[in-house]
């Protein structure tokens, strides 16, 4: 693999202006909160062409926040490789690979042995 292990991550919150708040202090950055649907999403800052994984708070009825409320995306160059492995490991695959859309890949969600909800991500 030719990229870093993390490609997205999310982070679940019940009030996104204190959220927002507190991550714009605590790192000194300035989150951009947008609604998409019924869903409102706060964007960490991101460099296009740089190193590291980038995310985002959700504010979204089933994103409930937890020691288990945030979800890992982890990238791959193709993850039906991973997810072919999951079970056999002693995991459940709670969703296949899906196409997100032509211009942002696919991704797939499973549990792992410990019961954590876990995704995996690949471009196209």
């Amino acid at each position: 693999m030719k990229a870093n292990m993390v490609a997205w991550f999310e982070i679940p919150v019940n009030d996104m202006d204190r959220a927002k708040g507190f991550y714009d202090k605590v790192f000194n950055i300035s989150i951009n909160i947008q609604e998409m649907g019924d869903v409102l999403m706060g964007f960490f800052p991101s460099i296009e062409e740089g190193p590291g994984a980038m995310g985002s708070l959700v504010k979204e009825e089933s994103y409930i926040p937890s020691h288990e409320g945030t979800v890992i995306y982890f990238s791959s160059d193709d993850l039906q490789i991973e997810l072919d492995k999951v079970e056999s490991a002693g995991g459940k695959i709670i969703q296949e690979k899906t196409r997100i859309s032509p211009d942002h890949g696919y991704m797939g969600v499973f549990q792992d042995s410990e019961g954590n909800r876990i995704a995996l991500y690949s471009h196209p």
